[in-house]
């Protein structure tokens, strides 16, 4: 059977006001359940990839949710439990790095946002999406099997600067990876990760030529490939398989 194509929905954009009224544009056209949609983590060379999605009460609004990287990590870890207490859903997608090296990384993270999406208690009907790319409609069947309505998607450029909901995905995702490479850093302490949360950083890359890459190491992603190659020959294998003590 034929998939489906997936709605590109067009909504208005006020201007002159620091969120736009996605949420309140798609109540009034009567959509019921609008979730914002955000992912962390395609730039660093190592760890997951996390998206969340979050549906907002009606109405809802809050003076210091913003886009999560205007934020510090304590003002995150404030406005996150806040944001899980009074969303009308909310939830977590992750692709671990061997999902990533499978199916790339913009893949990847689309695949985070289908999964988050699947994982609300409360079945979405529209996808308020950061940045330019809707999730195709492949991914969302594997996610959705059991969707008893469609969902119909709207992607915003700079989405966690202009939508509310999108701002407080951004900071569910950003705090949820955060502590996982935090965790990630006990298992593997020489690296850093609790500081550099995986990203290139002058220290990290300095690890990765000392210690070698672990097995959260993005083997498809070049600085890690590279080094592979030239050390062991093949890119498919890891140096560090345990962390030193």
């Amino acid at each position: 059977m034929k998939a489906m194509e997936i709605p590109q929905l067009e909504l208005s954009v006020s201007q002159g006001r620091a969120f736009q009224p996605f949420e309140a544009d798609a109540a009034a056209q009567g959509f019921n359940a609008v979730a914002g949609v955000d992912e962390v983590g395609r730039g660093p060379l190592a760890g997951p990839v996390v998206a969340a999605a979050v549906i907002l009460p009606r109405a809802f609004t809050h003076p210091e949710i913003k886009d999560s990287k205007l934020l510090s990590a304590k003002q995150r870890e404030k406005l996150a439990p806040i944001i899980q207490q009074t969303a009308v859903s909310w939830a977590l997608g992750i692709v671990d790095v061997e999902g990533i090296d499978r199916l790339n990384i913009l893949r990847a993270s689309l695949t985070a946002m289908a999964h988050a999406l699947q994982r609300l208690s409360s079945q979405a009907d529209l996808a308020l999406i950061d940045g330019n790319q809707k999730i195709p409609v492949e991914i969302l069947a594997g996610c959705r099997s059991n969707a008893d309505r469609p969902l119909y998607q709207k992607t915003i450029v700079k989405g966690d600067q202009l939508c509310l909901s999108i701002a407080a995905a951004s900071i569910i995702a950003k705090v949820a990876r955060d502590q996982i490479m935090v965790d990630f850093d006990k298992q593997y302490p020489d690296y850093g990760f609790a500081g550099h949360k995986g990203y290139g950083s002058a220290a990290h890359l300095a690890a990765l030529r000392r210690y070698g890459p672990t097995p959260i190491h993005r083997r498809s992603f070049k600085p890690v490939r590279d080094l592979l190659v030239s050390v062991l020959g093949e890119p498919n294998k890891c140096i560090a398989a345990v962390s030193r003590p």
